[in-house]
C-alpha cells in the first residue's frame, strides 16, 4: 500500500491498483511517510544556457538572468496560475547591493504577483539546493502548496569595491565638505596609492584563508587521485556534455537564450593529450589541478516548481519525482572542505534505508575533477567509513556508467547559485529516460558544507 494525498487533510491509504486508477504512481511500492499525508513533488525544472563569464550574458545583471529563468519556467507550465504560487526561494552567492533580495526583484520582473513572498538564500555552491529543500519543508509543514525555487549567478558583473580606507573617506565626505575646502583637503590625508586599488570579491575561504582549488588539490593527493585520473575525468565530462547537446537531451531542460540552447563552456574536442600539457593552476609547480580539470567561472540561472501532490492534481500538473530524503552537512573546512558529498550521501542512504546499489542515477556536482574522484574514493574506503563515518563497512563504488552521463559542472559550467536546480532537474529527467527508480544528487560547497538528496521517479 501507499499513502497518497487527495487533499491537505487526507490520511487515506490506497492500494497500488487504486493509485494507478487515479493516473499517478510511484516507481516503487514504498509507503510515503509524511506529515499529515503531504507529499512534496517535483513538477518541472529548467535553466537558461550556462555560459562562460564575460560572454553571452556580459551586459546583463544577475537579476536579469534570474528573470529569464523564472519567466521561462512559468511559460513552460501554463497550467500553473502564478497567483497560486505561495512562495519563492531563490539562491545567489555574490550579491549586488542594488538587488540584495534578488529573489524578490527577479520574481516581480518575471511576472510573479507582488503578493508572492520571496527571499534570497546564500549558501555557497548549494544555494539552490537549500532553496529547493526550504520549499519542500514548507510544504511538509503545511505552510505552502506551491513553491518556485532556483538560483542565479553572474561573474560578468561583479561588485568591485573601493579599499576600506577610501570607503571610509567617502562615507565621511558629506560631513567634511560642510567645512569647506580645508575640510575636504583634510579628508585626503592618509590616502596612499595602494588605497586606490579596487577590491574584487575574495576567492579564498574567509576562515581558512585557502583558495578552494588549493584545498581540492590537497584532497586529491590525500586520496591518491592522480593528474591523469583528473584529466581523463574532465575529458569525459566535456565529451558526454557535447553528446548530450548533440542528441538534443538538454533541450528538455534549457530555456533558449536568443533562440539558442548552446552552452559555450563545453569543449567537445577536448583530448587527454591536450589537457596533459597544461600547467598546475593552484599548487605550483607540482599540483594536479589545472584550469581544464577545474570548473570555470560561469553565468546562468535556473528555476523549478515543487508542489504538494494535491495541488499538482488540482492544477492538472504532472509530477515527475518525489523527494525521498535530503540532508545538509558541515565538515572540517581545513581538512575536509570538499568532502561534504560523502558525508551527506552516507546520511541520506541511511535515512532512506538504501545502498549505493539501489541507486540508478547519480548526479554529483563537479567543482573539480579531483574533488569528485576523491569523494568516490572516500565512499569506497573501509578505513574512511570506520574513522570518519562511524560505520562498520564502506558505502561502496559508484558505477561510472551511472554517474553524470550528460556531463557536469566541469563542462556545462557552475553558476554558484544555480547548479542545485540543474542537478535535480537532470537527475529527474534521466530517471524517466532511463527507467530508473532512484536518483542521488550531491554537491560540495565552500566552508565545508555539503548537500545530498535521493529522489524517486513518479509516473503519470
Amino acid at each position: 500500500q501507499q499513502r497518497v494525498e487527495t487533499n491537505p487533510n487526507s490520511t487515506m491509504i490506497f492500494t497500488k491498483r487504486e493509485v494507478l486508477a487515479r493516473g499517478l504512481r510511484l516507481a516503487s511500492n514504498r509507503r510515503i511517510s509524511t506529515n499529515g499525508g503531504r507529499v512534496p513533488v517535483f513538477i518541472d525544472g529548467a535553466r537558461i544556457p550556462f555560459a562562460m563569464s564575460s560572454t553571452v550574458y556580459k551586459d546583463l545583471m544577475a537579476v536579469d538572468l534570474g528573470k529569464l529563468s523564472l519567466s521561462g519556467i512559468l511559460n513552460r507550465n501554463p497550467e500553473l496560475d502564478p497567483k497560486s504560487i505561495d512562495y519563492l526561494f531563490y539562491g545567489t552567492v555574490i550579491q549586488e547591493s542594488r538587488t540584495s533580495n534578488i529573489a524578490r526583484e527577479a520574481g516581480m520582473a518575471a511576472g510573479l504577483p507582488i503578493s508572492v513572498p520571496s527571499h534570497t538564500i546564500s549558501q555557497a555552491c548549494i544555494s539552490a539546493n537549500q532553496a529547493i529543500c526550504n520549499g519542500i519543508e514548507k510544504i511538509l509543514a503545511g505552510r505552502a502548496e506551491i513553491i518556485v525555487a532556483g538560483g542565479c549567478e553572474t561573474f560578468s558583473d561583479l561588485p568591485i569595491r573601493f579599499s576600506r580606507t577610501l570607503r571610509q573617506k567617502l562615507i565621511a565626505f558629506p560631513k567634511a565638505s560642510k567645512k569647506g575646502p580645508m575640510g575636504i583637503l583634510g579628508l585626503l590625508k592618509g590616502i596612499s596609492a595602494r588605497d586606490l586599488a579596487p577590491e574584487t570579491p575574495a576567492i579564498a575561504n574567509y576562515t581558512t584563508g585557502e583558495v578552494m582549488g588549493h584545498s581540492s588539490d590537497r584532497l586529491a593527493g590525500r586520496f591518491g587521485v592522480s593528474r591523469e585520473d583528473q584529466d581523463r575525468f574532465a575529458v569525459r565530462s566535456h565529451t558526454l556534455a557535447h553528446l548530450a547537446h548533440k542528441n538534443g537531451l538538454y533541450n528538455q531542460e534549457i530555456i533558449p537564450f536568443q533562440g539558442s540552447f548552446e552552452e559555450n563552456g563545453i569543449k567537445g574536442e577536448s583530448t587527454f593529450e591536450k589537457l596533459s600539457k597544461l600547467n598546475p593552476a593552484f599548487v605550483k609547480p607540482h599540483g594536479t589541478h589545472t584550469a581544464a580539470n577545474s570548473s570555470f567561472l560561469s553565468d546562468g540561472a535556473s528555476a523549478c516548481i515543487i508542489t504538494s501532490l494535491s495541488s499538482a492534481l488540482k492544477h492538472e500538473m504532472k509530477p515527475k519525482s518525489v523527494f525521498k530524503s535530503w540532508a545538509f552537512v558541515a565538515v572540517d573546512p581545513f581538512e575536509d572542505l570538499l568532502l561534504g558529498p560523502t558525508f551527506g550521501i552516507a546520511k541520506v542512504l541511511e535515512e532512506a534505508k538504501l545502498s549505493l546499489k539501489d541507486i540508478d542515477v547519480f548526479e554529483i556536482h563537479e567543482a573539480f575533477a579531483g574533488q569528485v574522484l576523491a569523494n568516490l574514493a572516500a565512499m569506497n574506503s573501509e578505513k574512511f567509513a570506520k574513522d570518519y563515518l562511524n560505520k562498520g563497512t564502506k558505502m561502496g563504488e559508484i558505477p561510472m556508467e551511472k554517474l553524470n552521463t550528460m556531463g557536469g559542472s566541469l563542462s556545462l559550467g557552475h553558476p554558484f547559485g544555480a547548479t542545485g536546480t540543474r542537478l535535480v532537474t537532470t537527475a529527474t529527467n534521466r530517471l524517466h529516460r532511463e527507467g530508473g527508480k532512484y536518483a542521488l544528487i550531491a554537491a560540495c560547497a565552500d566552508g565545508g558544507l555539503g548537500h545530498a538528496a535521493i529522489i524517486e521517479r513518479y509516473d503519470a
